[in-house]
């Protein structure tokens, strides 16, 4: 008895996905349902599925596609999370100036990390000095750029990575749209490991003349430039 219904319940089951899956098949496939059954005609007739596998497809496709079109596309059209892509090295069209950050910032399509246009500097502005490490960390987090907050010190590995070396000479340069960069020293928000256990005294720096990395007591006044993105805690 129980063996009976079982089976009588399976073939209900597979009745059902055989139905769907034909009408997945035929659904906007061009074929009407009795072309797709014509067996005294074996060009018309077409493996079902086949065709439910075509249209899976394409519906994934189309998934994937409005999925993409809805995640944080930008000004060059780069969807998606970009905060994984460190894995490329697309110098021709690297940086872009968002225009929905009022031109303000600059998305790095290497890393996906978004940047002040111009960074905050201290070198030939008048009045009192006040960029220490933690009035720059302090100023990163309280700006709006753009209309948008949530800005910070970036890592060193971060701020390293806006430094290339000129395939000519090999020096370092600062490629990019970027205005107003000095060739200064920058803090970063990483501590100073070279003592055990890391020194909260001092944090390093990097300096956009040589693109040298040192560590700076927190204390000294040095430049800052507040980046935007995830924060991954090895690099710090």
């Amino acid at each position: 008895m129980m063996r009976s219904r079982l089976s009588k319940w399976l073939s209900g089951v597979g009745g059902v996905v055989l139905i769907g899956g034909l009408a997945l098949a035929n659904y906007d496939g061009g074929a009407t349902p009795a072309e797709a059954h014509n067996y005294q005609n074996p060009f018309k007739y077409q493996n079902p599925f086949k065709q439910i596998m075509s249209k899976l497809n394409l519906i994934l496709d189309k998934l994937n596609a409005n999925g993409a079109s809805g995640a944080g596309v930008g000004s060059v059209g780069v969807a998606g999370n970009q905060s994984l892509s460190w894995d490329t090295n697309n110098q021709s069209a690297r940086f872009t100036v968002l225009t929905e950050l009022g031109g303000a910032a600059v998305r790095d399509s290497n890393t996906g990390l978004v940047w002040e246009l111009s960074p905050s500097t201290i070198i030939g502005t008048p009045g009192p000095v006040t960029t220490t490490w933690t009035d720059a960390r302090i100023q990163c987090l309280e700006k709006n750029v753009g209309g948008t907050r949530g800005w910070r010190l970036p890592s060193v590995v971060e701020l390293v990575s806006l430094i290339d070396p000129d395939p000519v000479t090999g020096k370092p340069i600062t490629q990019g749209v970027f205005t107003d960069v000095k060739l200064f020293s920058y803090w970063s928000a990483t501590a100073n490991a070279e003592l055990s256990p890391p020194s909260v005294t001092s944090k390093l720096i990097v300096n956009f003349d040589d693109g040298k990395v040192s560590p700076l007591a927190k204390g000294t006044p040095s430049n800052f430039w507040c980046v935007r993105g995830p924060m991954s805690e090895s690099v710090y």
